[in-house]
Parts: C-alpha cells; structure tokens; sequence
C-alpha cells in the first residue's frame, strides 16, 4: 500500500492533533502535526533529509496571525513560538506555502480556512496552493483533496471558485504597479525582500544574508517605505502580485558581501 505523509501546520495545538489523529486513522496516511512555521519547516527539512519527504502539507489560513487591529482595522501578524522558535521570525500561512513549493515543489500544499476569504485564497494560489478547504468540513472531503491534490488538482469550494477567479484577475491588473515599485529596490532590499517572502524573520535574513540585525532592520524598514506599505504581510503580498519568489531555502543563493 502506497502511503500519504501529512504534515498538519497550525498554532491551535488541540485542533492540529486532533485532526492529525482524525486522519492517522486512514490505512493509508501517515500524520504529524507542527504548532508554527518554523517548526513545520524543521519537520520538512528533517523528513527531506531521511528520505522521508511529506506529500502533502494541510496549513492554517491564519497561521502566525493574532485577530486585533492593524493597520487598517484588520488582523495583525504575531510570531508563535514553538520549541525554541523565538527570534526565527513570522511565518504566516501563504508564506509558509510559498516557502516550500519553492524547496520541495513535489510537496503539495492545502490551505485550512475558518471562513470564506477569496482574496486570501486567491494569494494562497498564487503563492502555489493547491487546494483551500473549510476547517469545518468533513473528514471525508478533506481526504478527497488531500487524494485529489496528489493527482494535481485543484480544489476550491464551488461558492468561492467565480469570486477567486475575479481576484485573480484584478492581481493581474495591479501587477504593473507592483513590478514598478519592486524596480525601485536596491540589489540588496530585493534580496531581503525575497527573504522575507520566504518568511524569514530579521535573525535569519541575517544570519543567511552574514549582516547584522540592525543592518536588516534598516534595509526591512527602507522595503516597506519604497513599497508604500507598512507590515511585512503587505510586501510579501504586493512582492507576489509583482512576481518575486521566496529566497531558496536551502541557502544555495546566500550571499556574502564585504
């Protein structure tokens, strides 16, 4: 029997392991559960290393975001630490997707939503989802598109599919005007700006880029001013609409200056 490894990645410990253990019951899947991007990305890395890679990631929409007010009334992202997590930075959800189908583009990617959000799940595609699913849909249904996305379909609820496409073809629009303010980056913001659409937080652009935190903080601070945003969210977001991918994660375009 061919068997499916699941890696479930969501904050709210209690739901994570209960769905893990829900689908653990399936003869033919095999389960864990991550409480935060970067202990997801540990999870994959180890597994990759084994030769034990996961098939397919069930992620939370709202992974590393806090409900409160932003900038504009909305959600605000928040680090969620996780054995030893602190200082590794934000890895919020489509980040999070957009990370690894960047490093292991066989692993197949579904997001987990609490409601409906079709600009979310239009960027969730984008950034290289496979499928966007209710957190309150049956185990049936989510065994069908974790089946269904192995076969490389795409699964959306039929009610968001025609509000997505619009979204998408809006993105499309406003690319020009992202790929012009993106032009504006120096060498070096590009380079921490794909950093952070890979979801690296200040330390680990740092660390792989050999500059200081405070270096980083100045070039993140200078990205979100010529970009006219003000949260990391935001410029990950106008960077997808403009085309740039996430830094790769194994390291191998790390580079050192001075």
């Amino acid at each position: 029997m061919v068997r499916i490894r699941v890696l479930v990645v969501d904050d709210h410990r209690i739901f994570a392991e209960s769905l893990a253990a829900a689908l653990a019951a399936e003869p033919d899947v095999d389960v864990a559960a991550a409480g935060s991007g970067p202990a997801a990305l540990r999870c994959l890395e180890r597994a990759a290393s084994e030769g034990r890679k996961y098939d397919v990631l069930l992620v939370d929409a709202d992974l590393g975001i806090a409900a409160g007010p932003g900038s504009g009334g909305g959600p605000v992202a928040r680090a969620v630490p996780d054995n030893g997590d602190a200082g590794l930075g934000l890895v919020d959800g489509i980040s999070l997707v957009a990370g690894v189908r960047s490093g292991q583009p066989s692993v197949r990617c579904v997001v987990l939503a609490e409601k409906d959000d079709p600009g979310r799940a239009a960027l969730a595609l984008q950034a290289g989802a496979s499928g966007w699913v209710a957190k309150d849909c049956s185990l049936q249904r989510l065994l069908a598109v974790i089946r269904g996305v192995l076969r490389d379909e795409t699964h959306l609820p039929p009610a968001l599919l025609t509000k997505v496409l619009r979204e998408l073809t809006a993105a499309r629009k406003h690319r020009t005007d992202s790929e012009r303010l993106v032009d504006s980056l120096t060498p070096r913001e590009l380079e921490v700006l794909r950093c952070m659409v890979a979801g690296l937080g200040r330390k680990a652009v740092a660390e792989r880029l050999f500059l200081s935190p405070h270096t980083v903080r100045t070039h993140m601070q200078n990205v979100l001013g010529k970009l006219g945003v003000h949260s990391t969210l935001a410029a990950v977001a106008l960077a997808r609409r403009a085309g740039v991918g996430p830094a790769d994660l194994d390291g191998s375009d790390a580079v050192r200056v001075g």
